[in-house]
């Protein structure tokens, strides 16, 4: 009985291990130029994001006046919100920033009787002299203010960078409105009418999805921002409207932003009232977070994105790793958007025919 004969040895030809070189060459090129274009491949992400988020409202407008006033409006409500958000925040920050820097020596004062008054205190500061070298500073600071020009120069020079990059987005989110709806269904259009259809409604459960994520986010932080406010003038909390405002901003950054808002309310407290206040609203942020995390946000979320919390987690602390807090904020719809591709990937495979066999080259049948 003779051996089996050994298969032929497999050797790549120059042509294939060719093609396989190029195929890595241009994936790594691919990879540089992106990370070269980085800024405005980032710029046209956020457009895209932001064409999406608006098509809502816009559509909404639509319904009872002309396209192009609709986008009007909304983009002018859209630019005039930083605005608005600046005279509000901006004038409590510097007057209270002013009456720091006026006041701190009385503070520093009143520390120093504070020492005084305690025996063990008063023994450190025999040793160390702590208040003596707080109050010399103290007396130091309003002198050093002047040095602030050549920060508030690079402030400034990040300001103008700033403008022109949310210029740019919302030029670019205009052209993805007025165009990019058109450049989509050309490129549909190419693939089979089963095919054409399954991209509409995958592009479709996307854009409905993100928007609602926006319009969900941005209800959440409306009502945190609006029941602070509520106990902040209850409390009688200066400025409590602008305290409101940057809590209804912060409240929009998933996971960590109520309780950053919360922290820096709490700190404001302690020159109100101190300890009533700063009790009262420790209390009613725990209070709070626990029913936007059990109630408001599961239920203004329900139709918008449904993901498992360790996606989350996953998303927010990848985007904000990546992109900082934008990454953080647009992390979530980007997940949601994977994640209905996905699902819409899976269902189609299954509902998909299986594909029909065509008959092979055969024994032609004998004849009669």
């Amino acid at each position: 009985m003779s051996a089996p004969a050994a298969s032929p040895a497999y050797f790549p030809t120059a042509r294939a291990v060719l093609r396989v070189v190029l195929i890595v060459v241009a994936v790594v090129l691919t990879l540089f130029l992106m990370y070269l274009l980085r800024q405005p491949l980032t710029w046209i992400f956020i457009a895209a994001f932001l064409a999406i988020a608006l098509s809502g409202p816009i559509a909404f407008l639509s319904r009872y006046m002309r396209r192009g006033f609709a986008v009007a409006i909304v983009y002018i409500l859209l630019i005039l919100t930083p605005f608005a958000l600046i005279a509000l925040l901006v004038p409590p920050i510097v007057t209270q920033a002013n009456n720091l820097v006026q006041n701190l020596p009385e503070y520093a004062q009143e520390v120093t009787q504070f020492v005084n008054d305690n025996e063990r205190l008063r023994q450190l500061q025999d040793d160390y002299d702590i208040t003596g070298k707080l109050e010399e500073q103290a007396a130091k600071l309003p002198e050093r203010l002047g040095d602030a020009a050549g920060v508030l120069g690079d402030i400034g020079v990040g300001l103008v960078n700033s403008v022109f990059a949310a210029v740019t987005i919302l030029v670019l989110s205009l052209f993805i409105l007025s165009s990019g709806r058109k450049f989509l269904d050309a490129w549909i259009r190419e693939y089979q009418p089963a095919r054409e259809e399954w991209w509409h409604n995958l592009f479709g459960r996307i854009a409905n999805a993100i928007g609602n994520y926006v319009a969900g986010a941005l209800l959440q932080a409306t009502i945190a921002g609006f029941v602070s406010w509520i106990v902040l003038m209850i409390l009688g909390v200066d400025f409590a409207l602008p305290l409101a405002v940057l809590i209804f901003l912060l409240d929009l950054i998933p996971l960590v932003g109520a309780t950053l808002g919360a922290i820096v309310v709490g700190i404001v407290t302690v020159f109100s009232d101190f300890p009533v206040d700063t009790i009262i609203w420790t209390i009613f942020a725990i209070v709070y977070q626990q029913v936007e995390n059990n109630v408001i946000q599961p239920r203004i979320q329900a139709r918008a994105v449904q993901l498992d919390p360790l996606i989350v987690l996953t998303s927010v602390l990848f985007g904000s790793a990546l992109f900082g807090v934008l990454g953080a904020l647009l992390a979530i719809p980007v997940a949601a958007a994977l994640q209905i591709t996905y699902r819409e990937y899976r269902a189609e495979r299954r509902t998909a025919p299986p594909p029909v066999a065509t008959p092979g080259p055969g024994p032609s049948p004998a004849a009669p």
